[in-house]
């Protein structure tokens, strides 16, 4: 990983739709950061002089009748669409100056193309005049974009060609005046509608999915140029009435505030990571449950995994090699399911096996599949589903199985006591730092939720957890949604806690007979776990667990999670050399 940010003030960045909007907003910020040089191209024209009355702090009333009032002198008649084109024209011209100064009051620099960004021919044209004072371009960052809401039955051909080209007919301009060969990075301004659809804008659907796609193909191709398709969610800013984002709150859509959208980018080019091709920056809508057909189908559906997309995965070292957790493969698995059917949610593991885990060495597969199959639809939806490779000779090699329940409408949670929290005796207690320093836990900080063991005893463990939120970007390809498998992880650790304290020897879940979530459990928030421990052997324990508040209340319910003891794997985990 490169130790250097992919943006400096040596760079040359090419910026479509930067001179207003969301664009020159990051711009600014970038030029804050980096002192770059930015080349901002626009469809509007800065040519024109303003008028003499334009004086700074006139309103919009105001400039309209001033601008009524050249049109009457002009001899044209002052229609409504008249005097909002001129105003909107003015507009633009003060925005993008205004963007230009505020990039070299930053300490960089900038200039001004005219052009349509989907004219290849006008771009290559005006470029040539620039590039050879300022060197060769370094990145792209294409944030042009344009709407034309409708229906789709309303739609027209133009209004589908308005929508896509200055997207994707704008990015192959950018490609042909600049090969992704010699750049630092490629940002792609999409956008969530690409992931989850909205109504009256299918056009602006496809086209941020295009940018989405083209994204990995770009990446696939050109290896050492950072290639991501930011999909924002709508920004607090421009069209976004209150009442409008009014509308989106209701529909579980959070505004992005400004500053920290800025900040995204910024982190996304001035922090040194290797950050997956595509990124969805905002919440998933709230869709409405669909009534699933009746016909029992099949999916299959491979997955690329990277160590270096995978920042959680340097928390989970067994041995010299980062290993995938179980309850990210459980819930990379239930999120694969949930997302078929919207408005269907996550209740219920069973028969979980880990057959073989995914080790991330020269083993690892190029991809990995998860065949999915319907087995029942009868209020609730449930899947058979096998995770699994391909090895180095064309053999398919079996990592995990198990069998999901999605329900509508999550039943009740059973009523339970609250647990009781009994300090042990001073000096006798275990703290989650110490578990985890000497090496009791092997865990990095993506799943050091436990706080301290309130209880251990030969059939029984209980234990205070909470866990700090792990970034967004940490996460990888593993986000959270309506499971966390970070927190499942820090759960799933007293079963190793209790092996190593009653049998001096590890253990690593292995199977699980049932998993009920009720509830999810948020990060920061404290609870409860409690072992029983129901069966035990030199080689297994198999243990039932419940996860609670401090009131009881139920959040998950595991039955039967076993896990394999071995002497040979507290050398893989142990902190000390000389075990």
């Amino acid at each position: 990983m490169s130790t250097f940010p992919l943006l400096h003030r040596r760079s040359v960045v090419l910026v479509s739709g930067g001179g207003r909007g969301i664009t020159a907003r990051s711009v600014i910020r970038l030029a804050e950061q980096s002192q770059a040089h930015f080349i901002l191209v626009g469809r509007s024209s800065i040519d024109e002089p303003d008028p003499q009355w334009v004086v700074p702090g006139l309103g919009e009333s105001e400039v309209k009748k001033h601008l009524m009032q050249d049109l009457a002198s002009a001899g044209q008649k002052p229609t409504p669409a008249a005097l909002q084109k001129a105003y909107k024209s003015l507009a633009a011209r003060q925005e993008i100056r205004a963007t230009i100064a505020s990039v070299q009051a930053a300490g960089g620099q900038a200039e001004y193309i005219c052009a349509d960004i989907a004219d290849q021919p006008a771009l290559k044209a005006a470029l040539e005049e620039i590039l050879p004072r300022t060197g060769p371009i370094t990145g792209i960052i294409h944030g042009a974009g344009s709407l034309a809401d409708k229906l789709i039955e309303k739609k027209t051909a133009k209004d589908f060609e308005t929508v896509i080209s200055p997207k994707v007919n704008g990015l192959e301009s950018l490609l042909a005046c600049a090969s992704p060969g010699k750049l630092d990075f490629l940002v792609l301004f999409s956008s969530i509608v690409g992931v989850f659809g909205n109504v009256g804008q299918a056009d602006y659907a496809i086209a941020n999915e295009i940018l989405n796609k083209s994204a990995y193909l770009i990446k696939r191709d050109n290896p050492d140029c950072h290639v991501v398709a930011l999909n924002w969610g709508p920004w607090d800013y421009g069209m976004v009435t209150p009442e409008l984002k009014r509308a989106f709150e209701s529909h579980g859509v959070q505004i992005i505030p400004v500053d920290r959208g800025v900040n995204m980018l910024a982190h996304e080019l001035m922090v040194p990571h290797h950050s997956p091709v595509q990124v969805v920056l905002g919440t998933r809508p709230l869709l409405p449950p669909s009534e699933p057909d009746p016909t029992l189908r099949s999916y299959r559906i491979r997955r690329k995994l990277l160590l270096e997309d995978n920042p959680f995965l340097y928390d989970h070292v067994i041995g010299d090699h980062p290993v995938l957790p179980a309850t990210c493969a459980a819930m990379w698995i239930v999120s694969s399911c949930e997302q078929l059917y919207p408005g269907y949610e996550f209740y219920q593991l069973e028969d979980f096996r880990v057959l073989k885990g995914i080790v991330f060495d020269h083993t690892l597969a190029s991809e990995h599949i998860l065949d999915v199959k319907e087995i029942a639809k009868n209020g609730s939806i449930v899947f058979d589903a096998t995770l699994w490779s391909q090895n180095a000779k064309g053999r398919a090699l079996y990592h995990y199985s198990t069998r999901v329940t999605l329900t509508r409408t999550m039943p009740e949670a059973p009523r339970m006591d609250p647990i009781e929290v009994v300090l042990p005796p001073p000096g006798k207690e275990i703290t989650g730092d110490e578990l985890y320093k000497n090496g009791t836990l092997f865990h990095g900080p993506s799943f050091q939720g436990v706080q301290r063991v309130l209880s251990l005893s030969p059939d029984r463990l209980t234990m205070e957890c909470a866990l700090d939120e792990v970034a967004e970007r940490t996460q990888g390809q593993f986000p959270v949604h309506t499971t966390n498998p970070f927190i499942y992880d820090t759960i799933v650790q007293c079963l190793l806690i209790w092996s190593q304290y009653k049998v001096q020897a590890p253990c690593l879940p292995s199977s699980l007979k049932k998993l009920e979530q009720f509830h999810e459990v948020p990060f920061g928030k404290r609870f409860y776990v409690s072992l029983e421990v129901v069966k035990a052997t030199d080689s297994s324990v198999v243990g039932n667990i419940l996860v609670q508040d401090e009131k009881g209340e139920l959040y998950l319910r595991f039955t039967e999670l076993e896990g394999t003891i071995s002497r040979h794997l507290k050398q893989l985990l142990s902190k000390d050399p000389s075990q």
